[in-house]
């Protein structure tokens, strides 16, 4: 839906209606639109949760959706509860 709304000025009109009723097309302005980069299921389907990945040597933070820059700091603490200590350079 957030696709569709992006190509579709009636459709993003109609999703702002429903938050703000009496906005009309006339209030709206062109403008660049956001991306941003989401993981998708093998269905096709996006990957609405954060997708972290321990592999030997390496843990990829595979999906990380809204908010993440909020939740920045506790998605830290999570990875570093994955390291092994002993791993570590200087260990």
């Amino acid at each position: 839906d957030e696709v569709l709304r992006s190509f579709s000025k009636r459709r993003f009109l109609r999703s702002l209606q429903r938050l703000v009723p009496a906005i009309q097309e006339e209030d709206l302005l062109p403008c660049a639109a956001g991306v941003r980069a989401q993981a998708l299921r093998r269905t096709g389907e996006l990957e609405d949760d954060f997708h972290i990945i321990q592999a030997p040597g390496a843990i990829h933070v595979c999906n990380a959706p809204s908010p993440a820059a909020t939740a920045s700091l506790e998605i830290g603490r999570h990875i570093a509860s994955l390291l092994d200590p002993a791993s570590m350079p200087g260990s």
